[in-house]
């Protein structure tokens, strides 16, 4: 009974076989292209908001590949460009569009170009109105449930010419066995589950991302299994709440169980995940992390406020006092572990009082590193409807506190690390220091170091020499 409802879930295999036909028919039409051009029809993808979006767009590109498209990095190149977009927030959203306007000059000089929108903004209502009526170069859009019917819906406006502006599927699936082109060869995202439950009352994401939904573990392992044989060195497992897995589908597997199968995967290589909700983050999670051989040492709890007032108002449905026992615990635990989390400042009604108690709550926290941001009211959220929206000029005022807070904790976790040796992935020259190269520690740590191009995609051991507010300085000992 329970495996058929997980089936229930799942793209089913007859659906994702006509998409390969559709894909098929499109790489046909693209080898006629090659054939009379001397070039493969290039495709670019531009990708706004979150890690998930992230995974999302390296699938879009292992379609358009599949396709018999070459990607690349510059839209003025292309024959199709997509665009996925975000709606976390509305400057998101404003930069979404403004983007889009750009590419109108691209359709007047190439009709042939194909201007692709997906994503979480255009699951909105009125968003796909906007596109609609103000962008009429657009010639797809298709939300986040749709994205493993994107060839055929390139391959209907290719035979027909017509613009294609769906709104997202009613039920939300799983869709495995769609290409995957992974923008890195060391780093990979792996999406354990889609979706969110949780309704915090000034978030869009269970709106245009549908519920929870997880994967097959027997999916999950194997994805990670041949990453890790592929030589990838660090790989994230992706969840709106990954603390859900497995509870959609009425089986006694958590996802704490699943990462103790995955960290028997024999191999070089970290596991790190995202996002733990506190009202899910259980004792057997963390102890699954201390005894594990892979599992990196980097919790990224999102705490969102101090103030047990606000967390209500956020139905966030834990208090402070719940949330600051699992940190307690997880140094307990792992003493060095790195923790970090998200924080919203100006949310409706929140006080100097409630302010106050989120500084005191970095205080006694002590996070490593913290994501901060501006309350955004979200369209079809509760929040958006609340009384007492804070003004802008107050917002930014409570941020400066905060980032001012926040900057002295983050300083004083680095400096103990000044003379200690870390382990480093390197992700190759720092982009903005092209006199550095640049890595990620276990912890997720950024680290800055004099390096040389074979040291990118490896595991470096660098002894710290300063440690700064936001990053590490050393010196790789070779």
């Amino acid at each position: 009974m329970e495996e058929s409802r997980k089936k229930s879930r799942m793209v089913s295999h007859e659906e994702m076989e006509r998409q390969r036909e559709y894909t098929a028919w499109i790489r046909t039409e693209n080898e006629r292209y090659f054939t009379e051009n001397g070039c493969r029809p290039r495709a670019f993808v531009l990708t706004l908001g979150c890690q998930q979006n992230e995974a999302d767009s390296e699938k879009l590109a292992g379609m358009a590949m599949a396709m018999g498209y070459e990607m690349t990095q510059t839209p003025e190149e292309a024959r199709l460009i997509m665009v996925n977009t975000c709606a976390i927030r509305e400057h998101a959203e404003q930069r979404a569009l403004s983007l889009v306007g750009q590419y109108k000059h691209l359709k007047a000089k190439n009709p042939e170009l194909v201007i692709v929108i997906c994503g979480c903004m255009v699951v909105q209502e009125h968003r796909i109105n906007d596109i609609k009526f103000k962008y009429p170069y657009v010639d797809i859009l298709f939300g986040t449930s749709s994205i493993h019917r994107f060839p055929e819906l390139l391959c209907e406006k290719l035979r027909r010419g017509r613009r294609i502006l769906r709104s997202d599927e009613t039920e939300y699936l799983v869709a495995e066995g769609i290409p995957v082109h992974r923008e890195s060869g060391f780093r990979a995202w792996v999406s354990v589950m889609y979706g969110c439950n949780n309704f915090c009352s000034y978030c869009i994401v269970p709106y245009v991302r549908g519920r929870e939904r997880s994967r097959k573990k027997e999916e999950i392992v194997a994805e990670v299994r041949k990453l890790v044989a592929e030589g990838y060195r660090d790989i994230t497992l992706l969840g709106q709440n990954v603390n859900s897995y497995g509870k959609d589908g009425g089986e006694e597997y958590d996802f704490a169980d699943l990462l103790s199968e995955l960290d028997e995967i024999e191999g070089d290589y970290w596991l790190h995940f995202m996002t733990s909700h506190p009202k899910d983050a259980s004792r057997k999670l963390i102890d699954v992390m201390a005894s594990s051989k892979h599992i990196a040492r980097h919790f990224h709890l999102p705490m969102q406020s101090g103030s047990d007032r606000v967390l209500k108002a956020m139905n966030r449905r834990y208090d402070f006092e719940k949330y600051i026992g699992i940190v307690d615990y997880i140094r307990e635990k792992m003493p060095d572990a790195v923790i970090t989390s998200d924080i919203i400042v100006g949310f409706p009604e929140e006080t100097e009082e409630d302010f106050e108690a989120t500084l005191n709550a970095l205080r006694r926290a002590k996070f490593d590193m913290i994501y901060s941001f501006l309350y955004s009211p979200r369209k079809g959220t509760p929040a958006a409807q609340m009384e007492g929206q804070i003004p802008a000029e107050e917002k930014s005022r409570r941020f400066d506190r905060l980032l001012a807070v926040q900057n002295e904790i983050s300083l004083a976790s680095n400096k103990p690390l000044e003379g200690k040796t870390l382990r480093v992935l390197c992700d190759g020259i720092s982009k903005n220091n092209a006199s550095f190269y640049s890595g990620r520690c276990e912890g997720g740590k950024i680290v800055f170091f004099e390096g040389e191009p074979s040291d990118t995609g490896k595991f470096l051991n660098v002894g710290i020499e300063r440690g700064d507010t936001f990053a590490l300085y050393g010196t790789v000992k070779r």
